[in-house]
Formats: structure tokens, sequence, C-alpha cells
């Protein structure tokens, strides 16, 4: 399908990791050159189109990226290269293929509700653009969001992914009063405090929850320890920093921490978890992925979080379906396959002019 490689190399090919205008631009003006569609541009730079009446469903993406690797950028452009049947640039896993598989998917269907597309800003910063959207009334009935779901369940196979963790950073912080180390008890030593409140949350339950079946289990690790000022004082402040995997509907008790004295548990960031609340349309989307190919695909989870997080939490039921492959977002041979973004154009148009008929 040359029109979806040729596409897909148009997005890929304009730099979106510091300003993502350009390329929501050429979203914009490529929806309203070969849709009939009603086209949006809200004031978060998110790009929105609408066709069709009754029960929404919103095909979902986002076209920002992460930095490109020096390799992946020439004279302020990004390099785009297809071999052996793959397309390799910044964002053609994450996730401008599955952008431009779901805008093709949008203009073709004949959908049998209102059918909704979407390309949201400033999902690799926090879910910024899906949240000023949230904040501003967009919540569609389901959502396919078209991150990356291909070769969980095995090779050369597109899964639907009912689930997903979310992500909570936090920050503990210790605080003693300062001393001369000849003299340890004329002090409080903090980082002694920040290793009381490290053993507090080793002792932490790890949450799980179940969603269709499938099993999805959180976790907590600390990953940074920073404290002293010199070898010869007893230090006054020790921080921990604390990486929270989340699942739906329940979180590890850091605040158990502060039940060490001089002790504060500081949350940084909470990307939400996802899970989807409907069944049937999970298994609708499952056989339009069954009819796309050759290999059986199955409802999994996923470990990252993603802006279904945020519409799940607004009450949008969500699945997760895109070409993206474990380990080639965010890399500096980031690629993705042609015939998996065709695939992923024949679940889109599928599941799109099946539901909420089926």
């Amino acid at each position: 399908m040359q029109e979806l490689t040729d596409l897909t190399r148009e997005l890929v090919s304009v730099p979106s990791h510091e300003d993502e205008t350009a390329c929501g631009d050429a979203i914009e003006r490529w929806l309203r050159e070969e849709t009939d569609a009603d086209v949006t541009r809200d004031d978060h730079g998110n790009v929105v189109a609408r066709k069709g009446e009754g029960t929404s469903l919103a095909l979902v993406g986002h076209h920002d990226v992460v930095p490109p690797d020096e390799s992946q950028e020439d004279a302020g452009e990004y390099v785009v290269e297809e071999r052996d049947g793959r397309l390799y640039g910044r964002g053609t896993a994450d996730m401008k293929g599955a952008v431009a598989a779901s805008m093709l998917a949008f203009r073709d269907a004949d959908p049998a509700g209102e059918l909704v597309f979407v390309s949201f800003v400033g999902e690799e910063t926090g879910g910024e653009g899906a949240r000023g959207a949230i904040e501003d009334g967009f919540v569609p009935d389901y959502a396919i969001v078209g991150e990356g779901s291909t070769n969980y369940s095995g090779d050369d196979v597109t899964d639907v992914v009912v689930a997903h963790k979310g992500r909570r950073a936090s920050t503990v912080v210790a605080r003693g009063s300062a001393s001369h180390a000849s003299e340890p008890e004329a002090g409080v030593n903090a980082v002694y405090r920040a290793c009381d409140a490290v053993d507090v949350i080793r002792d932490l339950d790890v949450p799980t929850a179940d969603v269709f079946g499938e099993r999805l289990s959180g976790s907590v690790v600390v990953t940074e320890i920073d404290g002293g000022s010199a070898w010869n004082v007893v230090p006054e402040l020790c921080e921990v920093t604390v990486d929270e995997r989340t699942v739906p509907g329940e979180y590890a008790d850091l605040s158990r921490v502060e039940s060490v004295e001089g002790v504060e548990w500081v949350l940084e960031q909470d990307l939400p978890p996802m899970a989807c609340d409907d069944e049937a349309f999970a298994e609708t989307v499952l056989d339009a992925a069954t009819a796309a190919q050759e290999n059986p695909p199955e409802l999994v989870t996923k470990p990252h979080a993603t802006d279904a997080g945020w519409l799940a939490g607004a009450g949008t039921t969500c699945v997760i379906c895109g070409a993206s492959e474990p380990g080639e977002a965010h890399t500096k041979d980031e690629s993705v396959s042609l015939a998996v973004l065709e695939r992923c154009y024949e679940v889109y148009l599928g599941a799109a002019e099946s539901w909420p008929d089926a």
C-alpha cells in the first residue's frame, strides 16, 4: 500500500520533538484535502476530525516524538530510510506510522457510528495534549489507541491490549541535622533515615489487577539515592527516587514511609493505568485484528503508560492496537514494518465499520 508508506514517510520526515506545529499542520492539511470531515485544531495543537453520527469511536495517536539520535537527523531534518520491508527513522514506530494508518482508515471507513480521528501533542511529556483536550470536553465513547501491540503474544502478530500499567514517580525526602562526622551523636543522619524509609518500601505489597483474565502486576523500586555534602559531615538531607508501576484500581501505599521520623513522601508524576471496561468492544477489535492477519491475535496487557490512561480515566472505553514492537520505540535504529502498518490499517477500518453494530 504505497499511499500508506508515502504518508508515513512524510509525517516522519517532519521534526516534532521540540515543536509539533509543523507536523500537526501536515496532518490537518491532509485531512482537509482528503476527507469531507469536520477538521479542527484546538488551542493545545491537537488535530481532531469527525464524521458520521451516533456512538463515537476514536482512532487515537500522537505526533510528538522523543529527541532523535544524531544519526536520525541531518541539517535539521529527520532521516527516513526504507529497507527490507521496514521504514527507519525517529517516530516510525512511536507512532507516526500508526497515525498514518489511522488517517487512511478514517478517510476510507463507512462508520457504523461517529468516527473520530485525533492526533495529540505532548504525549511524550506526560500527556499534555490529551489532558488539555479532556479538560475541554473531549471524551469519546470508545477509542483505539495506536500505540504498540505487535509481537506481544508471539512473532508476527498484532494483538489487542486491554490493560496497561501506569507510572508514579516519587521522591522520598529524609531530613536530619548536620554535625562533624567525629561527633555523629551531635547530629541526626538523614542517610540513616532514608535507609529506614527504603526498608519500608521494600516491604510494600505489589498491587495486581485482572482484566478479562489477563493479569497485570505492578512494581515499586528505588532507582536513585542522593545525600551528603562531604566525607566528614553527618548529612542533613537525603533524597530517594522511587519508580512505581501502577495497575488499575490500586496503588502501593508509599505514604507509609512517613512513619519514619523526618521523612516526607513527594509525588512528582502520576501517569494513570488503563483497563478496558467493555469486553464486547475488546472482542470486536480482536475480531477485526483476526481478520487482518494470518496468525491469531490475543487480548494482552502492556507495561507502558499511554494516552489511553488519561482517556480511560475520563470515561472512554479504550483498547490499544498498533504496529510498534517491543524494543523499537525511542531507539537510535527505530523502525516499523510496512506490512504491519497495512495490517493496522485493516484493523482500524474493520473495527470502525463494525462497531457499535457488531
